[in-house]
């Protein structure tokens, strides 16, 4: 036997183990009890590392010692230094699920990151929100998640940071490799959001044509590239959604919206880009307690279309856990299949992108939703996991 295949860990009773001798279902086990112990002993290096910084005479030697020490950058140690002093503080809740092996240092960076412009008032707020909000979501989802927070807590703070960023709207080339360059545009979310779509659109239309032989990623990259240069006119209309609130809408209060695919936006670009006549975007308006849609922005459809439009404007994005590929561009499918008796009916219908749809048909895969709509999840090793929408906004506190 290959001695490589004995796991010898001195945290989370890992110690011996031979990978061998496991099932699929143990060696998941092993990479979930590995990867707690990993999160735990980050959790004792912030410690050390925020009591290392209390200690020491002159601040400006600290992220020097400790590059040496960890052979990091200095760079990435004032980085370490910076997060931990923020987690042992600010953030008490995130080290505490650094501690129990919840997340590791990675998913609290997110935290960290999104709580950094706010008070120390606010980020405790947002820390103690996020609390419940951790165990099996994906660094991905754990930022969008803070940031949602973020916006609740400090919407005019939010409001303020969004101005002052759009002003540092840009464009660069930064030149790679084997003949190859990349293009980074730095625009408004809403803008960038309606032009991926509307790449994204042109290019399933052309890969869904005979004798295409170009992949969906190369036909977004010349299609971009064919509009840009003026050698395609658009050919759809593009829409994206954005979810408010009818109070926020009408100026009543000032509750961040959301963008499809993105998180939140302030209020005053939310209603900025309803009152556009000329906007690409989607306005969904809902009602400010239950959540309730009461408008998509269209008033006739025949039923099919109606269904559609309602599972997509419900769900937002793909329901797999830690996808955030906006439902609109998403397929929707029947959790229980047609063919077996699944009715198409909101409560049988659920939005997945095109990857996640395929896998659910993979063998071993089952996908069910419940009366409360959750959308619940079994692998083929029996693991369950399970997704529902994020509320749009809070409740009122009545």
């Amino acid at each position: 036997m290959d001695s490589r295949e004995t796991v010898r860990v001195d945290h989370g009773g890992l110690a011996g183990v031979r990978l061998s001798s496991l099932s699929p279902r143990g060696l998941l086990r092993v990479m979930r009890d590995a990867e707690v112990a990993r999160s735990r002993a980050e959790a004792v290096q912030v410690r050390a590392m925020a009591r290392f910084a209390a200690l020491s005479e002159d601040p400006r030697g600290v992220a020097a010692e400790v590059a040496l020490t960890l052979a990091a950058t200095e760079h990435r140690a004032q980085r370490m230094v910076a997060m931990a002093q923020a987690l042992t503080t600010r953030l008490p809740a995130t080290l505490t699920a650094m501690e129990t092996g919840t997340i590791d240092a990675y998913k609290a960076s997110k935290i960290v990151d999104a709580t950094d412009p706010l008070s120390d008032e606010h980020a405790a707020a947002v820390d103690a929100a996020m609390a419940d909000r951790l165990d099996g979501r994906n660094p991905s989802s754990i930022r969008r998640a803070a940031v949602r927070q973020v916006a609740a807590v400090d919407p005019d703070g939010h409001a303020e940071r969004a101005r002052k960023r759009r002003l540092e709207r840009s464009v660069q080339l930064v030149h790679q490799d084997d003949a190859m360059t990349t293009l980074i545009a730095d625009l408004p979310t809403e803008t960038a959001t309606a032009i991926y779509a509307r790449v994204d659109r042109i290019a399933k239309t052309l890969r869904g044509g005979g004798g295409e032989t170009r992949t969906l990623e190369q036909l977004r990259a010349d299609v971009f590239a064919e509009l840009c240069l003026g050698h395609r006119t658009a050919e759809a209309r593009t829409e994206v959604f954005v979810h408010v609130a009818a109070t926020t809408l009408a100026g009543a209060d000032d509750h961040p919206a959301e963008l499809s695919g993105h998180g939140p936006i302030p209020a005053w670009l939310a209603r900025d880009l309803a009152a556009r006549p000329d906007s690409v975007l989607r306005k969904v308006v809902t009602d400010p307690v239950t959540g309730t849609v009461l408008d998509v922005g269209r008033t006739r459809y025949r039923p099919p279309v109606a269904l559609a439009e309602w599972v997509k404007v419900r769900d937002r994005e793909c329901r797999m856990p830690g996808c955030h590929r906006p439902s609109h561009a998403s397929d929707i499918d029947h959790t229980r299949d047609w063919a077996r008796g699944g009715s198409t009916s909101a409560d049988n219908l659920t939005g997945l992108c095109r990857r996640h749809h395929r896998l659910k048909d993979l063998p071993g895969w089952h996908l069910a939703t419940d009366d409360a709509g959750t959308l619940h999840i079994r692998t083929p090793t029996g693991q369950h996991h399970h997704s529902r929408p994020e509320p749009l906004h809070p409740a009122p506190p009545f």
